[in-house]
């Protein structure tokens, strides 16, 4: 069980060689079955939304306008604005009343929604004085919009409209709305200065979003393939009790069955419905070596409840029983005051020590140490190796996913190609029964990680 705990873990793989890549529509494999991850990739925003914003921009427009024109009595080109504002707010509706405007946008729907929004706010800038226009600064919003929800591609591409467009109104455009009989004019220079103070935002908080997103998107992901992973063990571990009581059930049956078959052989005469007996009796014996094989494994691991902790330790270290190469070796030690606690057996700490023995495997020398301390109230569970450690770039980031220093396994005895995703599962799997981990370096060399419970949070009670 224990190996095969492992193997789940490292079935996590990217489909056909596809990079597990936040903006791409990633998809995974769990033994080789696909998983697709929803919520990532295409579709990060839906239509709704994107009405939303708009709408609000349509209002605070529209605020605006009138707001220049009627309380500050600022001259201002009624005609064109009203147009402008009222071309995105009929678009708007359209939207609205379409049945787009219940799902989630495409790429190119959302492109060109936040292509229009840009568009719509240079508009109303090319009237009302360009870049000097204190409320350029709203040309940033489907810029950060765009890198925070679409594929790269297209949040470039639209980055780069926008600048264009900031940069053009540098140079043309009617002067700032301005109270006096004079327009007001501003220099050229301070024009140019502006509009790369504006590209200037919108590369930096374009760049921030798309980091954002991206970490999020990572993160998302791999939660979901840890999320995967545990419940299909705990299928099989609900299999196992399955087995069990169906073993149990049917054990009675099946020795009725063998009783009758044997009355019948014995009484009747000889021939074939003689053998026919004979032959009932016999299936029936083998029904009954079945389910004891079906069972045999899930009653000593997964359908108990609780278990003794050095017997848990034996059960994480028996896959490596007898290796010619890295002995590995379970160590109980404890205060004097204190006694063994018996420990719930749960999926997520088995499942978790299992994938951290596996990995110490891959790069111990020749020996791997598989550690249980305790005391009156803490219990900790340590694994601890002889190899070259964790690398000192990493060790600060261990347990966040997609860290690694094998992408090509070079050092690794089984050849495993590491995604970065083991750790992360561990350490995720751990925490969620309330147990602190760290990862460290021994004095000498080696790495060391432990994870640390508060006895009544492990400790099995009856």
């Amino acid at each position: 069980m224990a190996s095969t705990t492992v193997e789940t873990l490292q079935s996590v793989r990217p489909i056909s060689g596809l990079p597990l890549h936040p903006r791409g529509s990633p998809a995974v494999t769990l033994g080789g079955e696909p998983a697709q991850v929803p919520g990532l990739g295409v579709g990060r925003i839906k239509t709704r939304t994107l009405i939303v914003l708009r709408l609000l921009g349509v209002v605070g427009q529209a605020g605006a306008i009138l707001f220049v024109g009627t309380v500050l009595r600022f001259p201002l080109p009624y005609l064109p604005c009203s147009i402008i504002v009222g071309v995105s707010a009929l678009f708007n509706l359209l939207l609205m009343v379409s049945p787009a405007s219940r799902r989630m946008a495409k790429t190119w729907e959302a492109g060109g929604q936040l292509v229009f929004d840009i568009a719509q706010i240079a508009g109303l800038l090319l009237f009302t004085g360009g870049v000097t226009n204190p409320f350029c600064v709203l040309m940033i919003i489907p810029v950060t919009v765009a890198f925070a929800t679409l594929p790269t591609r297209w949040a470039v591409a639209i980055g780069v409209i926008a600048a264009m467009l900031a940069l053009t109104l540098a140079f043309g455009g009617m002067p700032l709305p301005w109270g006096g009989a004079q327009p007001l004019r501003l220099p050229l220079l301070y024009r140019e200065g502006c509009a790369v103070a504006l590209v200037t935002a919108m590369a930096v908080t374009g760049g921030f979003a798309f980091w954002s997103a991206s970490r999020a998107s990572r993160m998302e992901l791999a939660l979901h393939v840890t999320e995967t992973v545990l419940a299909r063990e705990q299928r099989v571990s609900a299999l196992g009790a399955l087995a069990a009581a169906a073993a149990h059930e049917l054990g009675t049956p099946l020795t009725t069955i063998s009783v009758v078959a044997k009355e019948l052989a014995r009484e009747t005469p000889e021939g074939p419905l003689r053998e026919d007996a004979w032959l009932l009796m016999d299936e029936a014996q083998r029904c009954r070596g079945i389910l004891k094989r079906l069972t045999d494994e899930p009653e000593r691991i997964e359908s108990v409840q609780s278990t003794s902790l050095q017997q848990f330790l034996d059960d994480v270290v028996a896959p490596y029983d007898g290796d010619p190469v890295v002995r590995v070796q379970a160590r109980l030690s404890g205060s004097q005051q204190s006694t063994v606690p018996d420990i719930w057996r749960r999926t997520e700490i088995f499942h978790a020590l299992s994938s951290i023995v596996e990995n110490a495997f891959d790069f111990a020398r020749s020996e791997i140490l598989v550690a249980a301390k305790y005391d009156n109230k803490f219990l900790t569970l340590e694994v601890t190796d002889d190899g070259p450690g964790f690398a000192a770039e990493i060790l600060d980031r261990l347990g966040d996913p997609y860290v690694t220093t094998r992408p090509g396994a070079e050092d690794s005895r089984t050849g495993h190609v590491g995604m970065g995703l083991g750790f992360f599962i561990a350490k995720t799997l751990l925490e969620r029964t309330e147990a602190t981990v760290s990862f460290r370096n021994g004095r000498r060399r080696g790495a060391i990680v432990s994870a640390r419970w508060h006895r009544n949070a492990i400790e099995a009670t009856s």
